[in-house]
């Protein structure tokens, strides 16, 4: 096929045509025998609309008007192309409508001139068209896209191969030198030089390696799509640029169009990458060429937007992306080239070689050192967890006063100095430099070159330099007693003083650790990742974690927690830390009672008394007796006990959807499907249920709910036989945070009783205060339960439990044998409940709770204005449930879309989990220190996923 095919070299500027709607409805009727109507499209260099059939409305398939620059057999090798890969790949592809008078594509005769028209089946769904959240798995998927269409193309040839487009990245400096001549913006101009500058000379040495072959080089965030908004990317449209080009330049493109996208990073396309790599292994040469090619990519897409803009002002497709492509170029600058690639082999999987110092110990006449810990795990704080500059300066200090000649904040490992709260990315918080501390004033010696300046001193063995920063050094000699920088020279990387715990493996690659040169080798931060691994050989499956890839969690202080990289994470989920993680007071309790004495409660001591009288006194009168155990499940398996032992009956009720615990007993009353899927076809024959009490999305709603008290009691009294308790949460806290309707627990109690029966209320999550207005659950009911269960909150993640009864009801136990239990109650425990117990009324927690979580409600209340999907906002105090729907009538659960928020939550720093059988509930359930300027965050953070994606 003969033929002049398209250089663009010869051709820079390519106005897309411009037909009116009316012309094209008259020439596909013309062309094609079909009255359609026509709705415009986007694209930056064709014409593009949508047609429907006339006399229905259905879409018969999108028209694609080609620029009028490019050959007929060009058109023909896209159709090809798309062709050969619909054969081999499992992924939807448009090819050509069949009408009735043959494949819809000829050349038109237009007011325009020769245009080749052809219409194409459309594809229904959505695509990621926009800067919205683009999800890991998102960006996987589109990598893994890129691998099957790259692998697919790899043994398609055609004639028109050869095209040059401004698109294919082997041109890309040409291109770039091109339209850098004409672009006015001299800031532009700076910024594009710069891409220019630090990749030009990595693909002048490994582009002639480069392995090339046909590909599609478009698979972009508007050229794939996903049958539904839930849903991951199935289908690649649009093979406009389809040539023989560097095979690379495939995941190079599709990498670059992430990078507009909110909250994605360069570090955030790696799965894609990876999910490329794996059907179609990059080479060597093909890794470090990558992100150069991003970079240019991003510098190209630059220059021709804001060039088509100029030159077709009117087109809006153009215009409007001149900010995401902006975007795109500033994110890819923003990690040197030879970090990332050095970040990318270490994702794969692939060895890095890291910059070695040949130089040996400059500092040989000091041979005793202390390494400083400045990392998440650090003690060098008796209080909180941030570290300041001059706590490590007296650290240092006071380890040169023990003795130590030396005293060393190493490079590579995180300083967690003055660490910002709340971050919504990763911090800088990883030094490229280690600082150092000497006794004594040192001279530094070496087999190669030593320089000194005012301030600075630079050793140099084998090219590879270090240098000493610090004032008062004076020739080649070290001060005394002061901090002292010591970093690695790098003559072409402007070296940042600290970096991301994600880059610091790319950037460590490059500079090597400058304490080698100290006579030091430091180790590298712990992976997650691996410690995971670890985890799941010897836990069993069944014990589960938090997320799919969850951050490495050592350290906690208040409201928040801290992973080995540094990064501070907004608790937002954590009762069971009710006073805030690390509590002085708390930890001042444990340790020294741990050094007095801590065993069996059996034995007569102070703590285990002093703390069941304080119990109490938040009780009424008629709870006075203290059983203590060690969790919530043995908490309830004991009411459970008790109220048999008392009625010398085995028959418990309880309510649907409810969970309790793991023990034989409270797992019998724990009805949740989304605990046990078999839940409600399980429970022994001992148990009966009733209604869940939800007035939201339960039986009976809204008004109705009062419907829910007289039925269960119909229940209770039709059993046939007499009970032994009943037992309910007094704030339905599994289905979020669903207060009870009004008078439920009255009505209930009184059944039960009318029988002889007790009534059991479940405090583990509500009780001590979360809910605001009220210290207890059930006194929001107005009721006094026969029998109390309390844990989590109570022991501040220390292991306590307690059960609070009468003394009558108590004393019946003994037919059932006696009661200890070995740690529950120990004097450890019992001081850690009394500094708990403390806190709270010291420091007013329930006040607290009260006043942030109102505030924390009204927020969230206001978010359904704008976002459809939240349905409720359940709870009271800082016991709250945010449930996501999908359809305000019928209430369908958003189950999917509210894993995907905690997901992205996560990345934002705020730790959030789902509730309720359907798992479409956040609950939230802060430690009771959170102040507003942190719940105000989460509602912020929470907002922006609602309106960003997620």
């Amino acid at each position: 096929m003969a033929t002049e095919i398209f250089n663009y070299f010869t051709q820079t500027e390519l106005p897309s045509p411009t037909l009116p709607d009316s012309e094209v409805v008259e020439l596909v009727h013309k062309y094609f025998g079909v009255a359609t109507t026509a709705s415009s499209l986007g694209s930056q260099q064709d014409q593009n609309f949508v047609l429907r059939l006339a006399h229905s409305g259905d879409v018969l398939g999108v028209l694609k008007l080609s620029n009028p620059a490019f050959s007929e057999a060009e058109i023909q090798m896209q159709d090809e192309a798309a062709a050969h890969l619909a054969g081999k790949i499992d992924l939807r592809i448009p090819s050509i409508v069949e009408g009735e008078q043959g494949a819809m594509s000829a050349m038109w005769e237009t007011s325009q001139g020769h245009i080749h028209a052809r219409v194409i089946k459309f594809i229904p769904g959505t695509n990621f068209m926009g800067s919205d959240y683009l999800s890991p798995h998102a960006i996987a998927r589109m990598g893994e896209i890129a691998g099957l269409v790259s692998t697919g193309l790899a043994d398609f040839s055609h004639p028109a191969s050869g095209r040059v487009l401004q698109w294919d990245l082997r041109y890309a400096e040409k291109v770039i030198d091109q339209l850098l001549s004409e672009e006015p913006d001299a800031d532009v101009v700076s910024l594009v030089q710069r891409a220019v500058d630090v990749t030009a000379p990595i693909m002048a040495t490994v582009g002639p390696s480069l392995p090339q072959q046909m590909g599609h080089f478009d698979i972009t965030d508007d050229n794939i799509m996903c049958p539904d908004k839930h849903s991951v990317p199935d289908a690649v449209l649009d093979f406009g640029d389809v040539a023989k080009s560097w095979a690379v330049g495939e995941i190079a493109t599709t990498v670059s169009c992430m990078l507009h996208h909110d909250g994605v990073s360069p570090v955030s396309v790696l799965p894609a990458i990876k999910a490329f790599h794996s059907l179609r292994p990059l080479s060597v040469d093909e890794i470090e060429a990558l992100w150069p090619l991003v970079i240019q990519r991003g510098a190209v897409l630059v220059l021709s937007g804001r060039q088509q803009s100029r030159i077709d002002e009117h087109n809006d497709y153009a215009t409007s992306a001149l900010d995401r492509e902006m975007r795109i170029l500033v994110q890819a600058l923003s990690v040197p080239p030879a970090v990332m690639a050095a970040t990318i082999r270490h994702s794969l999987g692939l060895s890095i070689s890291s910059a070695q110092w040949t130089g040996g110990n400059v500092l040989s006449s000091v041979t005793k050192a202390e390494i400083l810990d400045a990392s998440t795990t650090s003690t060098l704080n008796d209080e909180g967890a941030w570290l300041s500059a001059d706590t490590l300066e007296k650290a240092a200090l006071a380890a040169l006063d023990n003795g130590s000649e030396l005293a060393v904040l190493p490079a590579w490992l995180p300083v967690l100095t003055g660490a910002p709260s709340r971050t919504q990315s990763s911090p800088d918080v990883i030094p490229t430099h280690a600082t150092i501390w000497l006794a004594q004033a040192t001279e530094v010696s070496s087999p190669g070159a030593v320089e000194s300046q005012p301030g600075v001193l630079t050793v140099t063995v084998d090219g590879h330099s270090v240098s000493f920063s610090a004032e008062g050094i004076s020739g080649s000699t070290l001060p005394a007693r002061q901090a002292i920088t010591v970093s690695t020279v790098h003559e072409s990387l402007d070296v940042p003083d600290r970096v991301t715990a994600e880059l610091a493996i790319g950037w460590r690659s490059l500079l090597g650790d400058p304490t080698e040169a100290l006579g030091i080798e430091m180790g590298h931060v712990a992976d997650p990742e691996l410690l995971l691994e670890r985890r799941e050989h010897v836990l069993a499956e069944v014990q589960e974690h938090y997320y799919q890839h969850p951050p490495q969690m050592e350290r906690g202080w208040r409201e928040y927690l801290m992973d080995t990289n540094g990064r501070v994470y907004l608790d937002m989920v954590n009762n069971v830390s009710s006073v805030g993680h690390a509590h002085p007071r708390v930890v001042k309790a444990a340790a020294n009672q741990m050094r007095l004495l801590n065993t069996n409660s059996r034995f007569n001591y102070h703590a285990i008394t002093e703390y069941a009288e304080m119990i109490t006194e938040t009780l009424p009168p008629e709870l006075d007796t203290v059983f203590f155990v060690n969790s919530g499940s043995e908490a309830v398996d004991l009411a459970l006990r008790l109220a048999m032992a008392y009625t010398s009956r085995p028959d418990i009720v309880c309510m649907r959807e409810s969970y309790h615990g793991w023990t034989y007993a409270s797992d019998a009353v724990s009805t949740s499907i989304a605990d046990n899927p078999n839940a409600l076809s399980t429970r022994p024959d001992w148990i009966h249920t009733v209604d869940a009490a939800n007035s939201y999305r339960g039986i009976h709603r809204g008004v109705d709910a009062v419907k829910y008290g007289p039925e269960a009691v119909k229940v209770i009294e039709g059993i046939g036989k007499p009970l032994a308790g009943f037992i309910s949460e007094s704030y339905f806290g599994n289905a979020g945070g669903v207060a009870l309707p009004d008078g439920y627990l009255k009505q209930v109690y009184a059944a039960v009783r009318a029988q002889g029966g007790l009534a059991i209320a479940d405090e583990v999550q509500v009780g001590f205060g979360r809910l605001g207005e009220w210290f207890w659950g059930f006194h929001q009911q107005g009721v006094i339960p026969d029998i109390v269960a309390v844990a989590k909150s109570i022991g501040g993640g220390h292991p306590i439990g307690a059960v609070i009864t009468s003394r009558e009801i108590a004393n019946r136990y003994r037919t059932q044998g006696y009661f200890f239990s070995s740690t529950g109650g120990s004097p450890v425990s019992s001081e850690i409940g009394k500094a708990i117990l403390g806190i709270i009324k010291d420091e007013g927690l329930q006040e607290n709770a009260l006043k942030v979580g109102s505030h924390l409600k009204q927020r969230l209340q206001a978010l359904s204005e704008n976002y459809p999907i939240v349905g409720r906002v359940h709870g009271s105090g800082l016991y709250l449930g945010l449930e996501f729907i999908r359809d305000t009538e019928t209430l369908e659960p958003a189950t999917e879309e509210t894993e995907a928020i905690c997901n992205r939550l996560l990345e934002l720093g705020v730790i959030m989990q789902p509730t309720g059988d359907y798992q479409n509930v956040l609950k939230i359930k802060p430690p009771l220190v959170i102040t507003q300027e942190s719940a105000d965050y989460f509602v912020d953070m929470l907002e922006h996923v609602l309106k960003t994606g997620y």
